[in-house]
């Protein structure tokens, strides 16, 4: 009974094989845990995604397209008498030279767009970078709108003169 009692059982049989057999399931529970613990580290952290190489698209440079000078009086504030004008050299870009050689035959229609507009403005609408800003924006819709289905990307101011 002395042997019984040194290996962990003192009246059962059975409790030393069942403590063993749970330690043995617990031991591999946890190396299995630590296992799959490490291999999903190595899976998410230290193996490099695979990037499939995709070739670069050509870039290609915008076309500018000069319009002629323009030179407009502006519209008189209530007490100002003197005239004032806005002379401006601009220009559109546009993304290959086809949609240029589709513009140029419309151009009247851009330059009265333009002309319209302009006369309409008054020196405080232009008034600091944000009123260039609004300027641009509303030339770039009507040209798109006198080109139409082509389209350009922006009006660029070369020069802006109010007097």
């Amino acid at each position: 009974m002395a042997d019984k009692a040194e290996e962990g059982g003192a009246d059962d049989g059975k409790a030393a094989p069942t403590s063993r057999k749970k330690l043995i399931i617990m031991a591999a529970a946890a190396l299995l845990v630590l296992g799959g613990g490490g291999g999903a580290g190595w899976f998410f952290f230290l193996k490099k995604p695979h990037v499939e190489e995709v070739p670069i698209a050509k870039i290609v440079p915008p076309v500018f397209v000069d319009l002629p000078d323009m030179l407009v009086n502006l519209t008189s504030t209530a007490g100002d008498n003197r005239a004032r004008y806005l002379k401006a050299k601009v220009v559109l870009e546009v993304t290959d030279q086809k949609i240029s050689d589709e513009i140029k035959p419309v151009m009247p229609r851009v330059m009265d767009a333009f002309q319209t507009f302009l006369r309409e403005m008054r020196p405080s609408d232009l008034e600091g970078s944000a009123g260039l800003y609004r300027l641009r924006d509303e030339l770039t819709r009507r040209v798109n709108l006198a080109v139409a289905p082509n389209k350009i990307n922006a009006v660029l101011f070369k020069e802006i003169i109010i007097q």
